[in-house]
C-alpha cells in the first residue's frame, strides 16, 4: 500500500536531502524475498505538493508534513516501520528533537526500483507571537529510514513555528510509521 501522496512528491518540485555515507547493499539472488532498503539505496525529501504541504500559518489544530522515500537502487528492496527524525531548531534555545512515534502499526512496504513511499509527521503549529521558550522554530530535519543509521538532512522549507513540547511524554507533534 503506498500512500496517495506518492504521485504528489514525484510530481512535485522537492528539497532534496542529501545522504551521509553509507554502505550500499548488494543485490538480493535471484528468487530470494528482497532485504531491506539501505540509506545509499535511498534518495529522500519533503513532498511539495499544494494538498502536501502543512498549514503553517494556522494555529488551531494539527496540520502534516509528509517525507518521501525513492528507490534509486537497481534492486527491489523494503521498508518497514518507523523513521527516525530529528528536528534541529533555527533558535539557540532550540537545540534537537527527536520525534516520538504514534501508536500506528507499521507496514511492510516494498519498493522496486523507482517506486516512492511517504510517512507523515504531524505537527502542532503555534502564532509568531507565542513566546519564544514555548515555540520550536524548525530549520533542518535528520531523516533516517528505519532500521538504518546514516541520515539524510532535509532543510525546513515551509517556515513557521511549533509548540514545543520536546520533553512531553505524549506531545502534538509526532510521526508515522512509513507508508501510513
Amino acid at each position: 500500500m503506498k500512500s496517495k501522496l506518492t504521485a504528489v512528491a514525484l510530481a512535485a518540485v522537492v528539497v532534496a536531502g542529501t545522504a551521509a555515507t553509507a554502505i550500499p547493499a548488494s543485490a538480493a539472488p535471484a528468487g530470494a524475498e528482497p532485504t531491506r532498503c539501505h540509506t545509499a539505496d535511498l534518495k529522500a525529501g519533503f513532498a511539495m505538493g499544494d494538498d502536501a504541504k502543512p498549514e503553517m500559518e494556522q494555529t488551531e489544530k494539527q496540520t502534516q508534513a509528509y517525507v518521501w522515500f525513492t528507490n534509486r537502487s537497481k534492486r527491489t528492496c523494503t521498508l518497514s516501520g518507523f523513521a527516525g527524525v530529528d528536528m534541529i531548531g533555527a533558535q539557540k534555545t532550540d537545540g534537537t528533537w527527536s520525534l516520538v512515534r504514534s501508536s500506528k502499526k507499521p507496514e511492510k512496504m516494498i519498493l522496486k526500483q523507482g517506486d516512492t513511499v511517504d510517512f507523515s509527521i504531524i505537527l502542532l503549529p503555534v502564532a509568531k507571537s507565542t513566546p519564544q521558550k514555548e515555540k520550536f522554530v524548525p530549520a533542518e530535519f535528520l531523516v533516517t529510514p528505519p532500521n538504518e543509521t546514516e541520515h539524510f538532512t532535509l532543510k525546513w522549507p515551509f517556515g513557521g513555528q511549533i509548540l514545543k513540547q520536546d520533553g512531553a511524554t505524549h506531545p502534538a507533534t509526532y510521526l508515522n510509521p512509513v507508508g501510513l
